[in-house]
């Protein structure tokens, strides 16, 4: 038979309202030897309060919802680890994960689920243009964080919104193609149009235009993700690498729309018989793992994940809801470029400098 809080009490020689006092952290006012006598039957009795009680006492359970396109992308599971260390240390709230897909009614049904066993707080990482089913949300109990877009301009929100400066972070990695002499860039992403696949091209176009190159940065739209499956996005990469391929004239450094497209890519390009970067350069965005174990490894814009996630979970702890839109985007600058192997100059630079070094070798 299980030890129950009336047990506690009697061992401890206190009344069952100060058992539940101290379970519940309400102890400022308690003498400290009757809180020492309460925690020793506790540790005693070894007894673990019921998580069904309290979840039908308050309505709630100490669990945190997180909504992911995927978690075969390894940057949502980055992500997910980063929430539920952070979530558990900090708050006591262990994880719920489920995968949506992008798709708006496996999120709204999603929320119905976590609504009805007690879940009052979710993030979810989305980027969906509708996020009408988060205010119903809101509306209905829950604190809904969303990563990786903004409010819509001009409108009132209840939801929390935190995001990296996706526009920045694609600026950068054009930038260091620049930097590198190339002048035919492209940006590799996918069909179907998200707020931050749209302000990444924005960035991209920007640096470029900077440059003195927008007539020579172009955007490559590969397969649409529900042709793969939002998992499967370096297919996606793999496949726009046959058209890069054939483009003439060819683009010599390329930004793709994140760490796993450019890894598909790279495998495209080999594939067609090109080598990175000796013939075309490539960049990534997230900052995943897997970017320094590919060959070439790949150079990417890091984002600060550990920062970002931390947030997510601090504002879906909140014990209100945002009521004004000047309140609730948090935006984070990427955190470095991180150069690695898969960024050299263009073609024509490199046959310049070792035809110059071949001239240096042979001279008397």
């Amino acid at each position: 038979m299980s030890t129950t809080i009336q047990d506690v009490a009697r061992h401890a020689g206190v009344s069952v309202s100060t058992v539940s006092n101290v379970l519940n952290g309400r102890t400022d006012r308690m003498r400290p030897e009757t809180l020492a006598r309460v925690q020793a039957a506790i540790a005693a009795l070894q007894f673990r309060p019921s998580k069904l009680a309290q979840q039908l006492k308050t309505g709630q359970t100490p669990l945190l919802g997180l909504l992911v396109p995927s978690l075969t992308n390894p940057m949502y599971g980055y992500m997910a680890r980063e929430i539920e260390a952070y979530a558990q240390q900090q708050y006591g709230y262990r994880l719920l994960i489920g995968s949506t897909y992008r798709d708006r009614q496996k999120e709204q049904a999603f929320f119905d689920d976590l609504l009805a066993h007690g879940v009052r707080r979710v993030i979810v990482i989305s980027s969906l243009a509708d996020e009408r089913h988060f205010e119903s949300a809101v509306e209905r109990g829950m604190a809904v964080v969303s990563y990786d877009r903004g409010a819509t301009p001009g409108k009132r929100s209840r939801v929390w919104h935190v995001m990296p400066d996706n526009f920045e972070a694609a600026r950068l990695a054009t930038r260091h193609l620049v930097e590198r002499g190339h002048r035919r860039l492209a940006f590799a992403t996918v069909a179907g149009m998200t707020m931050s696949r749209s302000a990444k091209i924005d960035g991209f176009h920007a640096a470029a235009e900077e440059a003195g190159l927008r007539g020579e940065a172009e955007v490559l739209d590969g397969g649409a993700l529900d042709e793969y499956g939002d998992a499967m996005i370096a297919e996606v990469g793999r496949a726009t690498a046959q058209r890069l391929a054939a483009m003439d004239p060819r683009p010599t450094g390329v930004v793709a729309l994140n760490d796993l497209m450019a890894i598909g890519l790279m495998a495209g390009l080999r594939e067609a018989g090109l080598e990175v970067p000796r013939d075309i350069s490539v960049v990534g965005m997230d900052g995943i793992y897997l970017g320094a174990l590919s060959n070439p490894a790949l150079s990417t814009v890091q984002l600060p994940v550990p920062e970002m996630t931390r947030a997510m979970v601090d504002r879906a702890m909140q014990p209100e809801a945002p009521n004004d839109t000047t309140q609730i985007d948090q935006v984070f600058a990427p955190e470095r470029l991180v150069q690695r192997e898969s960024v050299a100059a263009p073609p024509a630079r490199q046959r310049a400098a070792k035809a110059t070094n071949d001239e240096e070798k042979t001279a008397p």
